[in-house]
């Protein structure tokens, strides 16, 4: 499901994300000093907004939370907690745009100064437009509860800003299986709900885009995306080898993947260097592009027209029968059953 890239010692995610996360758990009955030990943590590091804490530190917090409470959905109530003021100057930023489609595009530019081992994207599709999350990190059992705390953030501050008119029509779409007790997410997104999907979106009708923002301040959005952007240098400095390399990819994909030697060109390294770093991270260059690949056969096959054939050749496939090797691999079924299922009114 998920796509590695982050490594976990860097200090990358502010502390009071943890802190906000222990504040739950704390409401659970769970004291911090049972959590913090197990992740590495000292309660004097979340003290500060300003102090960072590892990717590591984090994702063992958040196994422990989950462990300690017992609650599976705890992912879906920590992400309503996350309001659009945690956020600091990335919110600051989106509020004070003109319209939600600038509100959209200012939180996909600057998404990973709080969350760096995710990616937001916004694109339309026909009369819908897009939100689609994806992640680049390596830990499987934490891929629900990160996907369940975005989209549970992304949702609650829809409803601050316009309650329930944006999802008047909207849907999400959910990658991972129905959940014993889907509940908690009908409850939090509607009957319109989707698991299983391939793809973690929300979707809402395009005309809303232009929907004016009541807290437009061009002068605020300045001062808060130079900030922004000061942050995204301190990120883009800190992150691993392995992320690069994916966005050096997904930006030089047109008619085929670049190569190893191409990238490792890039970055100024020789192809053997390239693969050293990467393996230091647990990463083969072929495992990135076949995360890209993908990503990229979902997106084309649910689009819907091209055919089978077209697809994989768009892919980089001379036989499309690989590409079906490949995908049944992925997927667990063929391209063309997986296209009929996801199809609208598939089953």
């Amino acid at each position: 499901m998920n796509a590695p890239g982050i490594t976990g010692n860097l200090p990358v995610i502010r502390a009071h994300y943890a802190d906000i996360l222990c504040q739950l758990a704390e409401d659970r009955g769970v004291k911090r000093s049972r959590l913090l030990p197990a992740a590495g943590l000292r309660a004097s590091m979340l003290g500060h907004p300003d102090n960072f804490i590892t990717v590591e530190q984090f994702s063992g917090l958040c196994r422990e939370v989950m462990a300690q409470t017992g609650d599976r959905t705890i992912g879906l109530e920590y992400g309503k907690r996350l309001k659009f003021t945690t956020h600091g100057s990335l919110a600051q930023a989106a509020i004070s745009c003109d319209t939600l489609e600038q509100a959209l595009l200012v939180l996909i530019k600057y998404f990973q100064t709080r969350f760096v081992y995710m990616r937001l994207s916004f694109f339309v599709e026909g009369e819908e437009a897009v939100i689609q999350l994806d992640l680049a990190h390596n830990v499987e059992d934490l891929y629900r509860f990160n996907v369940d705390v975005v989209m549970a953030s992304l949702m609650d501050v829809n409803l601050l800003l316009f309650g329930s008119r944006l999802m008047d029509g909207g849907r999400c779409l959910l990658d991972f299986p129905e959940p014993r007790d889907p509940l908690a997410y009908q409850q939090l997104f509607g009957s319109r709900l989707s698991f299983g999907a391939g793809f973690n979106q929300l979707r809402f009708r395009r005309a809303f885009l232009d929907s004016p923002m009541s807290l437009s301040n061009p002068v605020t959005r300045r001062m808060a995306e130079a900030q922004c952007e000061e942050e995204m240098r301190f990120i883009k400095g800190a992150t691993a080898v392995a992320d690069r390399v994916m966005r050096l990819l997904e930006a030089g994909w047109r008619q085929r993947l670049p190569a190893l030697e191409d990238v490792a060109e890039h970055l100024g390294v020789s192809p053997r260097t390239l693969r050293r770093q990467l393996a230091a991270e647990g990463v083969r260059f072929q495992q990135l592009q076949e995360t890209l690949r993908r990503r990229r056969a979902l997106d084309l096959l649910r689009r819907g027209d091209l055919s089978i054939d077209e697809v994989a050749y768009a892919l980089g496939y001379s036989d499309p029968s690989n590409f079906g090797r490949a995908f049944r691999k992925w997927e667990g079924l063929a391209p063309s059953a997986w296209r009929r299922r996801h199809q609208p009114g598939g089953g």
